[in-house]
């Protein structure tokens, strides 16, 4: 296809000619007698062709190029081949996490307007009693389960069809078209559509191999179910783990141990609750990674200990775990190794430097500007930062998207104008604002230090939630903890809450006053902490639906202050 055309399904098409025979897609579906697991799998080939059937079923229902589509299906071999399938129909696939909450998934289904779904029994039924709310839903597939009441095609029956593969051609997409809508994960604010080009999926995938040294014929466990979109574009195995993704800070070691041992997997994906689960296992029952030599944590800084613990658990030689910084807007930006973490940066953020999150990826240009509030309209409003202070994080990379689905108000606040002309897909080049602080080192190393909506500001003076609450964390009976403001900016009172490792918290009055005094001699002994002296203590920090990790201090800062309301 010319440079100008590019359907990320082609990489699949790619894959299937190169590595036929091997396995593209395993997934559990159950135990034998004996107690082993049982799998399913397909082959490049298999999974190629099946996308083909499928592709050509949807389009005989009467999706087209644009056509918004939700899919709604459990991870599974059929979530992989319906996902390549609507790329290479033309549609732009809408991905929601289940676990948002029914409120923030119909605000977000309001937003888009689906123009059908392809989801499991129980979705397509409450598609059907909210019909007024989805009236332009006509095309519908159902997957899994039984079809009831509602009508319209099964996932068997768009498959059952066959057809010689070398019969269907993907659309023929530009680099530019829509291929989907990934909703964030509505860490701070609502939930916002974000709209991915079929060229910057292509743009990711180069940039995740060839940083990554991914080879084809690895195997990867992709704790998030989109990591195999990646996989498959590379050559490489996906095995789907037997976990809920909505749920990673509950997963099973057990399970994720033996699908490593099961299938050799090299590679792992997840969130750094995943890893939190899996290292303190490898700890406490002396178990190894046997396989694994890769694993990359993305939605949050890794904590050291979680670094730690992964490394004394990994058997092959080199392994190491890799801290990939971006967001859903623009993803990937840096990445540092445990092993970096370990050696260079985890005593710099001890002592409250923030979280460093590595060197840039190969054509991604960051820049620090000076935190400012409302929409920038060109890069020539801002002023950049020196190295060693903290601003706002902007980023500029073949990979970064353009746009929230139909909130140009939020579009507007998050993109900022190069001001220097058309770029080589004839849109106007651009910034992205992170929502994030940070600071670059002399290395050109970039540290991440906190969201900008986090900053408590106290009589002028700001604080940044990361480094001060490193100070904390130190402490060994300290799990996590977060910076909150109470009251209205610039005066607010700063309040750190905590949560104790599992069986540290204090139940008593006198138990918490002297934990409490020894924290506060904690952040009294650093300049960044001196001015704190409230803490409260909480069994479970309110953390969002897809990491796990991310803490909701929305929902922290009201609860300190009603805590604070009915002590004082």
């Amino acid at each position: 296809m010319p440079n100008d055309y590019v359907n990320i399904a082609e990489r699949l098409r790619e894959s299937a000619h190169q590595w036929p025979d091997q396995k593209a897609v395993v997934c559990p579906i159950g135990r034998d007698a004996s107690g082993r697991v049982q799998y399913d799998q397909l082959t490049f080939r298999e999974l190629d062709e099946d996308s083909d059937r499928l592709a050509a079923g949807l389009m005989r229902l009467g999706v087209k190029p644009g056509t918004r589509i939700v899919l709604m299906v459990r991870p599974s071999l059929e979530f992989i081949a319906l996902t390549f399938a609507l790329f290479k129909s033309g549609a732009v696939v809408v991905l929601i996490d289940p676990g948002m909450g029914r409120t923030n998934i119909f605000r977000c289904l309001e937003t888009v307007e689906p123009e059908g779904f392809v989801a499991i029994p129980i979705v397509q039924a409450i598609r059907v009693l909210k019909r007024r709310a989805f009236r332009q839903a006509k095309i519908n597939v159902t997957v899994g389960g039984r079809r009831w009441f509602w009508g319209g095609a099964t996932y068997a029956q768009l498959l059952a069809r066959r057809r010689d593969s070398s019969e269907f051609n993907a659309v023929r997409t530009r680099a530019d078209n829509p291929a989907a809508i990934i909703f964030t994960s509505g860490s701070t604010g609502p939930p916002k559509g974000v709209v991915y080009e079929h060229g910057m999926f292509d743009a990711q995938v180069d940039l995740l191999r060839d940083f990554y040294d991914i080879k084809p014929g690895e195997v990867d466990l992709p704790g998030f179910p989109l990591f195999a979109l990646f996989n498959s574009a590379m050559g490489v195995t996906t095995v789907i783990p037997d976990m809920d993704p909505t749920r990673p800070a509950q997963v099973d070691p057990v399970k994720i141990l033996e699908a490593i041992r099961d299938q050799g997997v090299t590679q792992a994906f997840g969130s750094p609750a995943i890893w939190n689960r899996v290292g303190r296992h490898c700890e406490e029952t002396g178990k190894r990674l046997g396989t694994l030599r890769r694993v990359l944590s993305a939605g949050a800084p890794v904590p050291v200990p979680v670094i730690e613990r992964m490394m004394a658990a990994f058997e092959q030689p080199g392994a190491n775990i890799h801290t990939p910084y971006g967001a859903t807007e623009s993803l990937p930006i840096a990445s540092i190794s445990g092993r970096e973490v370990l050696d260079e940066t985890a005593s710099r953020s001890q002592s409250g430097a923030g979280t460093c999150v590595g060197h840039l990826f190969p054509h991604v240009q960051v820049r620090i500007i000076e935190i400012t509030e409302g929409p920038i309209a060109t890069i020539s409003d801002t002023r950049e930062l020196p190295a060693g202070e903290i601003g706002e994080i902007i980023v500029q990379a073949p990979s970064t998207t353009r746009e929230y689905f139909r909130l140009p108000e939020a579009t507007s606040a998050a993109k900022i104008s190069d001001g220097g002309g058309p770029s080589q897909n004839s849109h106007p080049s651009f910034w992205h604002r992170m929502g994030d602080v940070g600071w670059r080192d002399e290395s050109g190393r970039l540290w991440f230090c906190g969201r900008k909506a986090h900053i408590v500001e106290v009589n002028g003076r700001r604080m940044f939630t990361i480094p001060c609450e490193a100070i904390f964390n130190a402490h060994p009976r300290v799990f996590r903890s977060a910076l909150v403001g109470v009251g209205p900016k610039p005066t607010q009172r700063p309040v750190i809450v905590v949560e104790p490792e599992p069986g540290e918290f204090p139940e008593t009055a006198s138990a918490q006053q002297t934990f409490r005094t020894e924290l506060l001699e904690l952040g009294g002994a650093n300049p960044l902490t001196a001015g704190i002296v409230t803490v409260l203590f909480h069994r479970s920090l309110p953390v969002d639906i897809r990491h796990n990790v991310k803490i909701f201090r929305e929902k922290l800062s009201p609860w300190a202050e009603q805590q604070l309301a009915t002590s004082e």
